[in-house]
């Protein structure tokens, strides 16, 4: 213990001052430094004391112990170069307060409670003692000895060898003996680190590691709660039986029991995570001289181990991998995790270190005892814990018990989620030790428990009557209430009787027609009283429905005309003229006389409700749009499910303003009109106006509306809205709901029940939902999209189609009644996205293609897509589709398409770097060809991709657009005050330094969400234009000719109007 052994060291390594800190302590010391108070490197916990203790002797031994191990005697002090330095003082006063708790309902509980305070108290680092004892008394018998102390002089392995040290002190005065005081010193630890940093080893320690992750694995975790950052823990007995047979396997692969629980946490994060390639922390000992073993101080350090290991190898192979993974890597242990860190440039505040998941093995060989008294260690956490999961398993082999402890950040897990994990550990190892031979692609990861919630989860199974068709609902609601109002366009307004009688009527002549079951009409008309007849008309005709968009260029409607080999044509005199020349009978409302038809119920023999009611185009990802064909029983099943959720007045209405291509508008037509609500259709492009719908939404006493987000974010952000007091219910979906979003439904319109709904088309447009009810409270978290509706099942499942675990990451697929028949012609496609069940026997399955995960209490979170479909304002997109059209341009080579900022972004390739495309010509050929939502706002040229290590493309490494993206016109200055006016509105709303008069609303990035904000800007500065007339007239100096109005003085915030280098941009 004497100090003079420091003149052994490097005469660099030593100053008047002290010794300086050796990598670990420094590594800490700089972040504890970050963190100001925080007890992150707090460490500690208590030893649980059962016999007769004696206060003035735990005294007198503390007092032994921090003599004999001058560790606990270390004091910092500043040094010359901005770190301290450490020396060891002679003597240490120590104190070791006595509390009593004996007196309290529940003595344990607030003993641990003051435990769990303690370890929460900062340590001053300079000048103060970096431990402390204390003593809590329960009852005569019973008391808990607070152990705790900072990281930087102690770590986990010395922590045992203190208690052991202090309980053989303590038993030695309690005998009356002198206790043994020699120990080795931590200052040949600090010579022998000095020394390894200037040697060779050093270097080859350095180069191996830095080849081993010369291309670094991706995160296994990521933070999901993040506005929660404190740590918790889970200790859960460890079955005996299962450990010994852990050390009877290791003994058959010349392994370690260690290695064994490394492979079992392998299977438990590779298999959910559902990748091979992946790095887990452990903590090594670094004690690699034999006295260092008995040596009190920092020591430890943390190996990262990097797992891959192929599926098809059986659980003894990979505890035999492990094993010689750990081998291998423990040859060059020394080297700070800090420098390699440092070294691969991770420490960025996005991910800091290697690893998020750590294991540690303990078996602990020391028989606690303190005079007459048994005890036994107890770790406390600081619930600060920055590595998100920390998984430790410790035994003891003269008790013969064994816990697992795993500490988790709260960011990261649920509390349900860590103990389903401990849970998940012991089965996969029992299913590991039964069989070595078994291969990790079988194992179950699954458990029982969670087997038994996810079946009760999906018993949703409703006793509706699916056998009716939907016009079978309808018309029992006809006979309900006839006379009631059914459909408002307008000034224009149709009675149940009404409707369902010119319906009869379209429907006998579609009939005329040929119109059978499952035959496809076509209809192209804009929104209005005829679009709800002829619906209705199709579907009592036996037919389905093809929707076809006015707005989409006529080469897009053609084709869907021939690939749903529809039988005919309906069109109005607004709409006769777009799909151009077609070979099939064309009804046209206006000059038909179906009006003569008879207006009783149509009879169609054969027609069930498995037949086909309509059939809606989503993009594709070969260039061309795809049919999905949805047969009526699901689509009775949604509106059945609606009526169930909505618990409002049946006399209220809903507003109707989705495009009816669009699959939310099946929803809006269908479900009011089988309740007896009324349906007030929006005008024709006024689904664009928010203050047109809040105007509506007012003078027609609208109950019901349904949002994508986008658009609900537009409508809430109108003074008029929360005069829209006859909302009661807002659906939100087709697109992530947020929790700031929430909030300002709650805001702006407190009274509503606000439903967040998931669904693809192929599913009959709605499959979860999640409601919030007025007065609830909104989570701090991700909103969930909800529990299955009813009659449909939902499931998790790994690249394998297997369950995954609750908790975690897999692909949505979806079964029960509402899954689709399939795509229209396209058998292959077909069978790669609907898969017979291998839950429910005759069921069918839908693969979505988004990723989820059930949360513990059954709530699915969506967290993306394993694709390139992407959902742009509510409309869901194959960005493939895009990208095959983009490089069909004969100037194009390839082309990759991203969604950036709520808007599409095309980057390109020419095939002649001497005849680029002008962004002109690229963006009028897919004019052409693809609806305005799917034309790409910016074109980014390159020369080439950039790649990733592996050789694929970099999709990261794509540069954000600049202004040579857009179409960039000749600046010609403004004219006249509304043109000005109008000039500084763009310029806000675009986020441009300045719009000349030729410029182009949506050649610049516009679209049509920000249309709408376009034209609530124009009303705030008292200039009259509605969303059509953008659409219409693009140009500024155009539109400013349709504009009408007062011109106000705008006040543009600075601050929207970013210059860079005088240029506009994006």
């Amino acid at each position: 213990m004497e100090l003079s052994r420091a003149t052994d060291m490097d005469d660099t390594a030593v100053t008047r001052e002290g010794f300086p800190l050796t990598a670990s302590q420094r590594d800490i010391w700089l972040d504890q430094m970050s963190r100001g108070d925080s007890p992150l490197y707090n460490i500690g916990g208590y030893v649980e004391l059962n016999g007769t203790i004696v206060p003035q002797l735990v005294q007198r031994a503390v007092e032994c112990l921090v003599a004999k191990h001058d560790a606990l005697r270390t004091v910092l002090r500043a040094g010359a170069d901005g770190l301290p330095v450490q020396s060891f003082a002679p003597t240490l006063a120590v104190s070791v307060p006595l509390y009593s708790v004996a007196t309290q309902a529940d003595p344990l509980a607030a003993a641990r409670r003051l435990m769990q305070q303690q370890i929460q108290q900062p340590y001053e680092l300079e000048g103060g003692p970096l431990f402390r004892f204390f003593l809590v008394r329960l009852d005569d018998t019973h008391n808990l000895l607070g152990t705790q102390a900072h990281h930087l002089i102690l770590d986990g392995w010395g922590f045992g060898q203190m208690l052991a040290s202090l309980g053989g002190i303590y038993s030695a005065l309690a005998r009356g003996e002198e206790p043994d005081l020699v120990a080795p010193s931590y200052i040949d630890f600090i010579a022998d680190d000095q020394q390894y940093r200037d040697s060779s080893r050093y270097t080859r320690d350095r180069d191996y590691w830095l080849a081993k992750y010369r291309t670094v694995p991706d995160p296994m975790l990521l933070p999901r709660y993040r506005g929660r950052w404190a740590s918790d823990s889970v200790v859960q007995a460890f079955p005996t039986s299962l450990h010994e047979r852990m050390k009877a396997l290791a003994s058959t692969c010349q392994a370690s029991a260690f290695h064994v629980l490394l492979a079992a946490v392998h299977l438990c994060f590779a298999g959910t995570s559902q990748r091979n390639d992946w790095v887990l922390g452990v903590p090594i000992l670094n004690r690699g001289n034999a006295r260092f073993k008995s040596t009190l101080g920092l020591f430890t350090q943390v190996s990262a181990l990097r797992f891959d290991f192929a599926d098809g190898l059986s659980f003894g192979e990979l505890v035999c991998g492990v094993r010689d993974v750990l081998r291998q890597d423990l040859r060059h242990q020394r080297y700070p995790l800090s420098e390699m860190n440092r070294a691969l440039g991770l420490l960025r505040e996005d991910r800091n270190q290697l690893f998020e998941i750590s294991v540690s093995y303990e078996q602990d060989d020391h028989d606690y005892r303190y005079g007459e008294a048994q005890a036994h260690t107890v770790k406390v956490s600081n619930r600060h814990e920055s590595t998100p999961l920390t998984l430790h398993l410790r035994s003891n082999r003269y008790n013969d018990k064994a816990w697992i402890h795993l500490v988790y950040n709260e960011a990261y897990f649920e509390p349900a989620e860590v103990q389903a994990l401990a849970e998940r550990l012991t089965f996969v190892l029992e299913q590991g030790l039964e069989n070595t031979g078994l291969a990790l692609r079988e194992f179950v990861l699954v458990t029982p428990a969670e087997t038994e919630r996810l079946a009760a989860w999906n018993a949703t199974e409703a006793a509706y009557d699916l056998e009716q068709t939907i016009q079978q609902v309808f018309e029992a609601q006809v006979r309900r209430t006839p006379e009631a109002v059914a459909v408002v366009a307008g000034e224009r307004s149709l009675t149940y009787r009404q409707l369902n009688e010119q319906a009869n009527q379209l429907a006998h002549c579609l009939r005329e027609q040929g119109v059978q079951p499952d035959a496809r009409v076509a209809i192209c008309v804009e929104r209005g009283l005829e679009l709800v007849i002829g619906l209705w008309a199709i579907v009592k005709a036996g037919g389905a429905y093809v929707p076809l968009d006015p707005g989409y260029p006529p080469e897009r409607l053609e084709h869907m005309l021939r690939d749903s080999s529809s039988v005919l044509l309906l069109v109005h005199a607004a709409t006769r003229h777009l799909p151009g020349a077609v070979t099939i009978p064309v009804l046209d409302f206006d000059h038909d006389t179906w009006h003569d038809q008879p207006v009783s119920e149509v009879q169609v023999p054969g027609l069930t409700a498995s037949n086909l009611a309509y059939v809606i185009y989503t993009s594709g990802s070969t260039g061309t749009p795809k049919g999905v064909a949805l047969e009526h029983r699901g689509l009775c099943n949604l509106v059945h499910w609606s009526s169930k959720l909505f618990t409002g007045d049946r006399s209220g209405a809903l507003l109707q303003k989705s495009p009816f291509s669009f699959d939310g508008s099946v929803w809006e037509f269908f479900w009011p009109l089988t309740v007896g609500m009324r349906l007030v259709l929006a005008r024709p492009d006024g689904q664009w106006e928010s203050a047109y719908l809040a105007q509506t939404v007012r003078e027609q006493q609208v109950t019901v509306i349904k949002f994508v987000p986008a658009m609900l974010q537009q409508f809430l952000e109108l003074e008029e809205v929360s005069q829209c007091t006859s909302l009661t219910d807002v659906f939100c979906g087709g697109g992530e709901l947020t929790a700031a979003l929430a909030h300002r439904v709650r805001e702006r319109l407190p009274g509503v029940r606000l439903h967040n709904v998931y669904g693809p088309t192929e599913a009959t447009v709605d499959s979860t939902v999640w409601t919030l009810e007025p007065g609830a409270a909104i989570p701090d978290i991700q909103l969930p999209i909800g529990r299955p509706i009813c009659n449909t099942r939902l499931y998790v499942l790994d690249a394998q189609d297997r369950p995954v675990p609750i908790g975690f990451s897999g692909q949505l697929h979806i079964g029960g009644v509402g899954v689709a028949r399939g795509y229209l012609g396209l058998p292959q496609l077909v069978a790669e996205r609907f898969i017979d069940s291998p839950f429910v026997a005759g069921d069918r399955l839908y693969r979505t293609g988004d990723l989820v995960r059930y949360r513990a209490d059954g709530n699915l979170e969506f967290l993306g897509r394993d694709d390139f479909q992407v959902k742009l304002r509510g409309f869901r997109l194959e960005l493939g589709e895009i990208e095959a059209r983009l490089s069909a341009h004969d100037r194009v080579r390839e082309a990759v398409v991203l969604m950036r900022d709520e808007r599409l972004v095309a980057y390109f390739t020419p095939r002649d770097p001497a005849q680029v495309p002008a962004i002109e010509a690229l963006r009028n050929h897919l004019s052409t060809l693809l609806p305005d939502y799917m034309v790409p706002s910016a074109y980014v040229r390159l020369d080439a991709w950039p790649l990733t290590p592996n050789g694929k493309l970099d999709r990261q490494a794509l540069p954000a657009p600049g202004i040579e993206a857009v179409i960039s016109r000749r600046y010609e200055a403004p004219q006249g005050a509304v043109e000005i006016a109008l000039a500084q509105i763009w310029a806000e709303v675009l986020k441009l330094e300045r719009v000349g008069r030729n410029d182009h609303f949506f050649e610049l990035g516009g679209h049509s969400l920000l249309a709408m904000k376009l034209v609530a800007r124009m009303r705030d500065a008292g200039l009259e234009a509605d969303a059509s007339a953008i659409f219409s007239e693009p140009r500024l100096a155009a539109l400013a000719t349709r504009t009408v109005g007062r011109v106000q003085a705008l006040e543009i915030p600075a601050t929207t109007i970013p210059t860079l280098n005088r240029r506009r941009r994006l």
